[in-house]
């Protein structure tokens, strides 16, 4: 299992992540933006270029990962609620029950379940406040 930091921003998040990139070095594996998702998916003209998903290793354990976000996601982003822990699991039984026991007595954001990169992956708002993104990857 891996815990890393997932910050969200408003519009701004490839230049906050370049200036990171300044300061930890590193490379970016991965910069996907909103209009690479499948088509199946309806994005806004004004969220095509934003953030989607980026991720920049800053040490052999850690890599701070990010996306924009915006009120056409149906998430207002305020100081305070611009941060998730991110979980890599390390099977499918594990992401469901992290997911189901984290979810206990809090909010389910985006269900636990298949998407267009991940065999598994969900949010969820524990009882305590805290922002949780659960993901399971079978690197097939």
């Amino acid at each position: 299992m891996t815990i890393n930091p997932y910050l969200t921003f408003e519009g701004n998040c490839e230049e906050a992540f370049n200036f990171y990139k300044s300061v930890f070095g590193g490379e970016f594996p991965y910069v996907g933006k909103f209009k690479d998702m499948p088509s199946e998916h309806e994005i806004p003209a004004s969220a095509k270029e934003k953030i989607m998903h980026i991720s920049l290793p800053i040490s052999k354990e850690t890599t701070l990962m990010g996306s924009d976000t915006s009120e056409a996601f149906g998430v207002k982003l305020k100081q305070g609620n611009n941060f998730s822990i991110s979980i890599n699991v390390d099977n499918a039984e594990e992401a469901k029950t992290t997911f189901s026991k984290l979810a206990q007595d809090g909010t389910v954001t985006v269900p636990l379940e298949k998407t267009f990169w991940a065999p598994l992956f969900g949010m969820l708002i524990d009882k305590f406040g805290i922002q949780w993104m659960i993901s399971y990857n079978d690197d097939k």
